[in-house]
C-alpha cells in the first residue's frame, strides 16, 4: 500500500532557513519539494565530491574484504584526511599502473634484440661507429645480404617467424637507404625494463597499507560524505524555495507521512514567525511515494521499482503481483534442481552478503523455493524424470498440458487486473465511468468461466457456452460496453467509440493473453536443454555403453568426463534460464498486467531531509 502523506506550505523568514533545514534534518521526518532544482557551477562541483567519496566508499568496502588489506592497520585523525590519502594514493597507483602497462608493452617489443646500453651505442658514435636499427621480412633480409653498401655491415640480431631485426653498422656517418623499418631503440632493454617494473610494482603494494588505514576509517569517510550531502540538501531547499518580500520571505512545499504528521507540527508550532497550512495529500498533487508493505510483499518492492513508482492515490500493485511474478519465475526456471541452486545462492547471500543485498536475497530465496516447489511437480530435477524413481506420483505433463494452462494464467491475470482498474476508476472518478470497462470484463469473465473451465474439467452446472445465463451476460456487457461507455454522451456516438474500442480491445487482450505462452516456451525450452546435455554427458563420455560387470576403476574416466560435461552443460543452461525467469515474468508484470490495471507511474520517492551518514 501507499503511505498516506500530509503536504504543508511553510512560509518562513530566510534568515532562519539554515536552523530550520538544520531541525527538519534533525527530525528525519519531512521531504522538501526541490523540483526543477538546476545545479550552478559550485553545486556540481559538490556533487561530483559526493559521487567520488561514494565511489571511494564502495571501492574501499571491497578492499578491505581482499587478504591485500591489512585489518589492524591504524585510522586517520579525519575523514576528509581518510579521503585525501586515499585519493593520493588511488592516483598514485593508477599512474603506477599505467606505467607497469607501458613498460611491459615496450618490453615485449624490444625483447628480440636483447641486451642493450644506450650508453655505449652513443660512445661508439663518438668515436665515429654509428649503429642504427632496423626490423624487415626474412625475405627482404636475405635480399639485402646479397647487395653490398660500401662501408656498411649488416647484422642480424633477433628473429620472428615475420620479421627479422638486423643492424647497420657504419665507421662513418654514411647515408644510406635500407628496405626495412628503421627503429628507435627506447632508453632500457628489456631485461632493465623488467626490474623497473619490479621497482615499481614494490610501490604499488606499499600503497595497500594507505588504502589498508582508509578502510579502517570508511565510518569517518561515510560521516564526511553525509555532510557534503547535508550541504547540498541546504542548496536545493534555497535554490527552489520561492521567494517574497523582496526576499526575506521563504515559500516551502513540505511532505509527511500522517503518522507522524503530529510530529513535524510540534516542530513548526516552535517557530513563532512561522505559519504554514497543512492538509492532506490528493491525487492531484505531485507527491511523493512511500510504499508500505507487509515482509512478504517488501521483497516485490525491488522489482517494481525497477519500472516506477505507483502515482500517489492510486494502488500499489506489489502486493498483487508479487505471488504471480514468484510464480511465473518457477513456471520459466522449471526445474527442482536447479531451484535448489538458487536458493543456496540465496542463503548464502543471506548469510555472507551483507545487509544491502539482505532484499535480494530473500527474494532469490522465495523465487527459489517456489520453483523447487513446482520444478518437483513438472517432473524435473536437473532434466532428470522424477517419476523414474516415484512411478506412484502424479507429476504434471509440463510440455502435453502447460500449454493451456499458460493460457490460462494469462487471463487469470488480466482479469484481475482489468478488476483492479475498475475498482479504482469507481473510487476516483464515480461508478458510472467504469461502465466501458466494466462490459468488457462481464463479457470475458463469462466467456472464461462458460468456455474455459469446461476445457479443464471445472465447468459449472448449468453455465455454459449456450445457457440463458452467459448470453444475458454477455448482452449485459456489451449493453455497457458500445452503449453506456460514457453516459454523458449521445448513444449513437457511443455505439461508435465502442466498436472502435471494441477492435482495439480485441487485438489488444488477444495479444497480451498470447503473450503468457511464453511461460510455458522458456519452461519447455529449459526443460528440454537440461536433458540433451544429460544425454551428452552419457554419450560423449560413454558411460552410456558401458558393460555390465566393467570393474570399479572401468568408471573413473567416464565419471569425470560426463561430471565436467553436466557442469558446464548446465552450468550453462542455468545461467540462461535464470535471465530469462527474471527478465519475462517482468515484462508480463509490466506491459501486460500494469497496462489492464491502469497502472500509473508516480513523480518520485519519499525522501525526508534528514542527517546523512554516508
Amino acid at each position: 500500500m501507499i503511505s498516506k502523506m500530509i503536504r504543508y506550505d511553510i512560509v518562513l523568514h530566510a534568515a532562519e532557513q539554515e536552523r530550520f533545514v538544520n531541525e527538519l534534518r534533525e527530525l528525519g521526518l519531512v521531504d522538501i519539494t526541490t523540483t526543477g532544482w538546476e545545479p550552478s557551477e559550485g553545486d556540481r562541483a559538490l556533487l561530483s565530491n559526493i559521487d567520488a567519496y561514494n565511489k571511494a566508499l564502495e571501492h574501499l568496502s571491497s578492499f578491505a574484504s581482499t587478504p591485500e588489506c591489512n585489518s589492524s592497520a591504524m585510522v586517520y585523525a579525519s575523514g576528509a584526511e581518510a579521503y585525501e590519502c586515499y585519493d593520493a594514493a588511488r592516483a598514485e597507483r593508477q599512474r603506477i599502473l599505467q606505467e607497469v602497462a607501458r613498460l611491459e608493452k615496450q618490453a615485449d617489443e624490444v625483447a628480440p634484440w636483447g641486451r642493450f646500453s644506450i650508453e655505449d651505442i652513443e660512445r661508439l658514435a663518438a668515436q665515429g661507429v654509428n649503429i642504427r636499427f632496423f626490423t624487415a621480412q626474412p625475405a627482404v633480409y636475405e635480399r639485402l645480404m646479397t647487395e653490398s653498401i660500401e662501408g656498411v655491415t649488416f647484422s642480424e640480431v633477433g628473429r620472428t617467424q615475420s620479421l627479422v631485426y638486423f643492424v647497420a653498422v657504419a665507421t662513418e656517418a654514411l647515408t644510406f637507404t635500407v628496405d626495412g623499418q628503421e627503429v628507435r631503440l627506447p632508453a632500457m632493454d628489456s631485461v632493465a625494463m623488467g626490474e623497473e617494473i619490479k621497482l615499481l610494482e614494490v610501490k604499488n603494494l606499499a600503497l595497500n597499507e594507505v588504502f589498508s588505514r582508509a578502510a579502517a576509517s570508511r565510518d569517518m569517510i561515510a560521516a564526511e560524505c553525509g555532510k557534503l550531502k547535508e550541504q547540498l540538501q541546504g542548496l536545493k531547499v534555497g535554490a527552489t524555495a520561492q521567494r517574497e518580500a523582496e526576499g526575506h520571505l521563504l515559500i516551502l512545499e513540505g511532505w509527511a507521512e500522517a503518522e507522524t504528521a503530529n510530529k513535524v507540527d510540534a516542530l513548526l508550532a516552535e517557530y513563532p514567525n512561522l505559519v504554514y497550512d497543512r492538509r492532506d495529500a490528493t491525487i492531484d498533487d505531485e507527491a511523493p511515494v512511500k510504499l508500505k508493505n507487509n515482509k512478504f510483499a517488501r521483497l516485490f518492492e525491488l522489482i517494481g521499482a525497477m519500472y516506477a513508482l505507483p502515482k500517489y492515490g492510486t494502488l500499489d500493485l506489489t502486493a498483487i503481483f508479487g505471488p504471480f511474478y514468484m510464480l511465473f519465475f518457477a513456471i520459466c526456471l522449471c526445474d527442482a534442481g536447479y531451484g535448489l541452486v538458487l536458493l543456496l545462492v540465496g542463503l548464502t547471500l543471506l548469510k555472507k552478503g551483507g545487509e544491502s543485498l539482505r532484499q535480494a536475497a530473500w527474494l532469490s530465496i522465495v523465487c527459489a523455493s517456489a520453483t523447487v516447489a513446482f520444478g518437483f511437480y513438472a517432473n524435473s530435477f536437473f532434466g532428470v524424470a522424477i517419476s523414474d524413481y516415484a512411478p506412484v506420483i502424479k507429476f504434471l505433463d509440463f510440455q502435453q498440458d502447460f500449454f493451456s494452462i499458460s493460457l490460462a494464467i494469462g487471463v487469470f491475470q488480466i482479469l484481475v487486473g482489468m478488476a483492479i482498474n475498475i475498482w479504482m476508476k469507481a473510487k476516483l472518478f464515480g461508478f458510472t465511468s467504469t461502465f466501458g470497462l466494466l462490459g468488457w470484463f462481464i463479457i470475458l469473465l463469462a466467456g472464461s468461466l462458460a468456455v474455459g473451465l469446461p476445457m479443464f474439467g471445472l465447468g459449472i452446472p448449468g453455465f455454459d457456452a449456450s445457457s440463458p445465463v452467459f448470453y444475458g451476460l454477455v448482452g449485459v456487457g456489451a449493453l455497457l460496453m458500445l452503449v453506456l461507455n460514457d453516459v454523458k454522451r449521445n448513444p449513437l456516438i457511443n455505439i461508435g467509440a465502442g466498436l472502435w474500442d471494441a477492435y482495439n480491445n480485441i487485438t489488444g487482450l488477444l495479444s497480451d493473453v498470447l503473450s503468457y505462452i511464453r511461460l510455458f516456451a522458456i519452461g519447455l525450452s529449459g526443460g528440454v536443454l537440461a536433458q540433451v546435455f544429460n544425454s551428452l554427458a552419457m554419450g560423449l563420455s560413454g558411460m552410456g555403453d558401458m558393460a555390465p560387470g566393467t570393474p570399479w576403476y572401468g568408471y573413473i574416466v567416464p565419471v569425470i568426463a560426463a561430471s565436467i560435461i553436466l557442469l558446464i552443460g548446465h552450468g550453462i543452461n542455468l545461467f540462461m534460464s535464470t535471465i530469462s525467469s527474471f527478465v519475462h515474468p517482468m515484462r508480463l508484470t509490466f506491459v501486460e498486467f500494469y497496462k489492464n490495471a491502469g497502472f500509473e507511474m508516480g513523480q518520485r520517492s519519499f525522501d525526508p531531509v534528514r542527517k546523512m551518514n554516508k
